[in-house]
C-alpha cells in the first residue's frame, strides 16, 4: 500500500507543471503588416534623402517654397523647401533640398543662379520660363571639397564646367564696348565669348578672360594676335573709303577677333590660360612687333591746333611711334606759352633700317647710354622734330622726325629725361613768315611817291603826244606829201622803160608805207600811252598794213 501510495502521489513541495501554446488574434495582422511598410519607407526615404544647402540670392524674385525646382541639362536635381531673409535682411536664403544622386552638386565651386527670361550679349535666353516658371539652373563643380552654403549668381554663366574647349587672358587699357557673353571671332565666323572680365591687380587695365569652343581652340596659336572688333572700321584714304565690321552683332554688343599673321614659322598651338594683347583694331595687330618703346619730349613755339594724343610720329615718311601727351608750359624769361609733346617711338618698326644700321653702329639695343649718344649724333647731323599737317580737311597734325642740314646747331643734352630732340617750324608757319616778310617789304616802298610820279609822267607824256599829233605829224605827212608830188613829177619826165623810173616807183611806195605808219603809230599812241614805259605786249593785235599809198 505505501510503495502504491507513493508510486501514483506527486511528491510534497513540487507544484504541477502546465504547458499553454502561445497564440495571436488575426485581427492584429494588419496593423503589424502596415507598421512596418511604413518603417521601410521611413528608412528608404531617410536612405534616399539627399543633402540640403541654402543659396544666397540678391532677391526672392521667383523663388516659392515647395514649388521652385532645380534643374541640371533640364532635369530635376532637387527643390526649394524653404525661402527667408538673411540675418542682416539685405539678401534671401533659399533652401535646397537636393536628390540622392544631385550629392556632387556639394563641391564648393559648384554654381547656382535663377533662369528668367533674360536679353543680354549673348542672345535672349530663359524664354521657356514664361509658360513653366522660374527655376534655378546648377552647374556641378570640380573640386574635391564639399559645402553647404552657396552664393548664388546674378546671370547665368557664359560657359559651364566640362565645355570642351579652352580659356585665354587678353589685357586691354579699357573695357570698351565689351561685355560678358561678347563673341569671339576667328575669319568672321564665331568660335567663342567673353566670360569675365576684371581690373588689374594695380589698376592700370583691364583683364579679359574669353572662352574659345573645341575644335577651334587649336586655331589659338602662341603668335595669335587678338584686337577689339567692336562698332564700325571706316577709314578714308589714298585708295577711297573703307568701312569693316566683323558682323551686325558686334556694331551692336561688341566682339573680339584673333588670326595669326600669314608669316608665323614654327608656330604652335596655346596652352589654356596662355595670355595676350587685345589691340584696338586688326591693323595694329598684324602689324609686326612694337620691340622696346622709347619715350622722348618736343617743345615747340607755335600754336598746334589739330595735334591729338595718338596722332603718329613718321621718320623720314614711315610710322614707328605715337604722340602720348600734348601740354602747354609757361615760359617765365621769354614770356610765351610753348607747347610740350610727349612721343614715344619704336625703332624696331624701321624694319631692315633698324637691323642694318644696329650692325654698322656696332650699336646694342640694351645699353641706354649709348642709344641715348647715337640719337645725340643723329641731332648734331640735323635730326629734328616738326609738325605737319596730315590732312588738309581735318587740320589734323603729326609729328615727324627729319634731318635739316641747315637747321641752326643747337647742344643736346644728354642727361635729360626723357630725351629731348629739337624743333623747328612747320612748313606752314614757315610760308607764313616768308609772306609776312614779303608784305613788310612791300609796305616798307614809297608806295605813294610812286604813284605821284608816274601820274605826273603820263601827264606830261599825254602833253608831248598831244603835241606831236597837233605839230609834229603834220608837218611830217606835209613834207613827205610834197616829196611824193616832187617823186611823181620826176617820175612823168622819165621814159617808161628806164631803171630810174622804176626805182622811184619802189621809193614812193616806201614814202606811202612810212606815212601810214606814222598814222598808225599816232593812233596806237593815243590808245595807249603806257606802252612808251612798258613797250608794246606782245600778245596785242599787229597794226593793219593798208593798200599801196594813195596818189
Amino acid at each position: 500500500m505505501k510503495s502504491q501510495a507513493t508510486d501514483g502521489a506527486q511528491p510534497p513541495g513540487q507544484a504541477p507543471i502546465k504547458t499553454r501554446r502561445f497564440s495571436i488574434s488575426l485581427v492584429w495582422i494588419v496593423p503589424i503588416v502596415a507598421v512596418l511598410v511604413g518603417v521601410s519607407l521611413v528608412v528608404h526615404s531617410i536612405l534616399q534623402e539627399g543633402p540640403t544647402i541654402t543659396i544666397n540670392f540678391k532677391t526672392g524674385d521667383g523663388l516659392i517654397a515647395n514649388k521652385t525646382e532645380v534643374k541640371y541639362r533640364n532635369v530635376v536635381i532637387g527643390h526649394v523647401s524653404d525661402v527667408a531673409l538673411s540675418a542682416d535682411q539685405k539678401s534671401v536664403n533659399a533652401t535646397i533640398e537636393l536628390a540622392k544622386q544631385a550629392e556632387s552638386f556639394t563641391r564648393e565651386d559648384s554654381q547656382f543662379w535663377v533662369v528668367r527670361p533674360r536679353i543680354g550679349a549673348g542672345g535672349v535666353s530663359g524664354i521657356d520660363t514664361l509658360l513653366s516658371g522660374d527655376y534655378i539652373g546648377a552647374d556641378i563643380g570640380q573640386a574635391n571639397a564639399r559645402a553647404k552654403n552657396f552664393k548664388g549668381l546674378e546671370n547665368p554663366p557664359p560657359i559651364t564646367y566640362g565645355e570642351p574647349g579652352k580659356r585665354f587672358t587678353l589685357f586691354t587699357q579699357d573695357l570698351g564696348s565689351l561685355d560678358i557673353g561678347s563673341p569671339v571671332y576667328y575669319r568672321k565666323i564665331p568660335v567663342g565669348q567673353v566670360v569675365a572680365y576684371a581690373l588689374d591687380p594695380d589698376g592700370k587695365g583691364v583683364n579679359i578672360e574669353v572662352f574659345v569652343h573645341a575644335p577651334n581652340d587649336a586655331y589659338v596659336t602662341e603668335n595669335t594676335r587678338f584686337w577689339n572688333a567692336s562698332g564700325i572700321d571706316v577709314s578714308v584714304g589714298a585708295n577711297g573709303f573703307a568701312l569693316k565690321t566683323e558682323s551686325l552683332s558686334s556694331m551692336l554688343v561688341g566682339g573680339v577677333a584673333f588670326r595669326a599673321p600669314e608669316y608665323s614659322p614654327d608656330d604652335k598651338p596655346a596652352a589654356a590660360e596662355y595670355a595676350y594683347e587685345l589691340f584696338d583694331d586688326q591693323q595694329s595687330a598684324l602689324a609686326p612687333p612694337n620691340g622696346k618703346g622709347q619715350y622722348m619730349s618736343l617743345r615747340f613755339d607755335q600754336a598746334l591746333r589739330g595735334l591729338k594724343v595718338g596722332a603718329p610720329v613718321e621718320f623720314l615718311g614711315v610710322e614707328f611711334g605715337k604722340v602720348v601727351s600734348v601740354n602747354l608750359d609757361f615760359d617765365a624769361k621769354k614770356h610765351i606759352f610753348p607747347v610740350n609733346v610727349g612721343i614715344v617711338i619704336y625703332p624696331q618698326r624701321l624694319g631692315q633700317a633698324h637691323t642694318e644700321m644696329i650692325k654698322a653702329l656696332g650699336h646694342n639695343p640694351d645699353d641706354e647710354a649709348a642709344g641715348v649718344r647715337l640719337i645725340g649724333a643723329f641731332v648734331e647731323n640735323g635730326l629734328r622734330a616738326q609738325a605737319r599737317s596730315g590732312n588738309l580737311l581735318t587740320g589734323q597734325l603729326y609729328i615727324a622726325l627729319d634731318f635739316f642740314p641747315k637747321a641752326e646747331k643747337v647742344v643736346f643734352d644728354t642727361s635729360a629725361r626723357p630725351i629731348r630732340i629739337p624743333t623747328v617750324p612747320g612748313s606752314l608757319e614757315q610760308l607764313q613768315e616768308k609772306l609776312e616778310a614779303m608784305v613788310n617789304k612791300i609796305n616798307q616802298l614809297p608806295i605813294e611817291r610812286i604813284a605821284g610820279n608816274l601820274d605826273s609822267n603820263l601827264v606830261e607824256l599825254r602833253k608831248g603826244l598831244a603835241q606831236f599829233n597837233a605839230k609834229t605829224l603834220p608837218g611830217v605827212q606835209t613834207t613827205l606829201a610834197e616829196v611824193s608830188k616832187t617823186l611823181q613829177s620826176a617820175n612823168s619826165t622819165l621814159a617808161e622803160d628806164s631803171p630810174q623810173r622804176e626805182q622811184l616807183s619802189q621809193t614812193l611806195d616806201e614814202l606811202g608805207r612810212t606815212s601810214r605808219s606814222l598814222r598808225d603809230l599816232s593812233d596806237y599812241l593815243g590808245r595807249h600811252p603806257e606802252s612808251l614805259i612798258r613797250g608794246r605786249p606782245e600778245n596785242a593785235a599787229p597794226m593793219d598794213m593798208k593798200g599801196p599809198p594813195s596818189k
